[in-house]
Formats: structure tokens, sequence, C-alpha cells
């Protein structure tokens, strides 16, 4: 028999688990993209120009080249071809000769710089390639000069 107490008792049922918490919703901020890393700077070569019958690199134009190492640190690896020219007075002998004394100054005086000579050509177009055609000094000025041009 059963004892009074336990008749029809059956023990407590055990509490029910805990409700679980919803999950927590998270709310998403947007996060502005980071911003695109800046354009390198474009350095451009620059041109220098040489008085009448010369060939020696001007203070002014050394200026001009020292700031043109930009371009050959950003480029490595690339080659450039130095064109030396002349004005329109003298023989096309004496201008070609000339022209090329001009690209290779300007070739050395950057070798000097740091520059590898390896990566620089130079020609001389002597007074074939005028950028300025009138007659008188100012356009003459800007015909000597040794030209840049980078090769593909």
């Amino acid at each position: 028999m059963f004892s009074a107490g336990s008749q029809g008792r059956n023990p407590a049922p055990p509490p029910p688990p805990p409700k679980a918490a919803p999950p927590e919703v998270k709310k998403e901020v947007p996060v502005a993209p980071a911003p695109a890393p800046a354009p390198a700077p474009v350095v451009m070569l620059k041109d220098i120009n040489f008085d009448f019958d010369k060939y020696n690199i001007r203070p002014m134009d050394a200026e001009t080249l020292k700031g043109n190492l930009g371009w050959f640190k950003a480029n490595q690896g690339k080659r450039v071809k130095i064109e030396g020219n002349c004005d329109e007075r003298g023989t096309v002998e004496y201008n070609l000769v000339l022209g090329q004394k001009r690209a290779d100054s300007t070739k050395n005086y950057l070798a000097n710089l740091g520059v590898d000579g390896k990566a620089m050509d130079t020609i001389s177009y002597g007074k074939e390639r005028p950028v300025c055609t009138e007659k008188n000094e100012s356009c003459w000025a800007k015909n000597r000069r040794a030209h840049f041009a980078p090769l593909p």
C-alpha cells in the first residue's frame, strides 16, 4: 500500500527551461567605403634650352633636370630618348654635331644625378625639327633645346 502522504501525488514536474532570449538584432551601420587612393601625380619630363652655339647646362636648366628626376623615379625600367635640337642658323652638318653635344650633355648631367645611363638614348635632329618657325631670337631660343621622348 501507499503511504498517505504519497497518495496520488507525483513529484512536481521540473520547471520549464528558461526561454531563450530572442537573438539580439544588430543594427547595421553603413560604413562608407575607404576612399580611393589618390592617383599618383603625373610627372612630365620638361625640355631644357641652350644658349646660341653652346651645349653646356645653364643653372636654370639644371633645376629643370633635377625636377625631371621624379619621372625617372616613377618610371623605373622605362627608357627615354633625349633629342638634341638647334635653331636654323648654321649648316646642317654643324647643327647635327651641336645637337648631339646638347643631347649628350643632358644625358651626362642626368647620369651624374643618378639616372641609369642605360635608360637614356640620345639623338640629334640638328635644325630639322623646329618648334617655332619665325625668324627672330625669341623663336630661335625655343628651338635650341633637348627634348625628352619616353620610349614605349
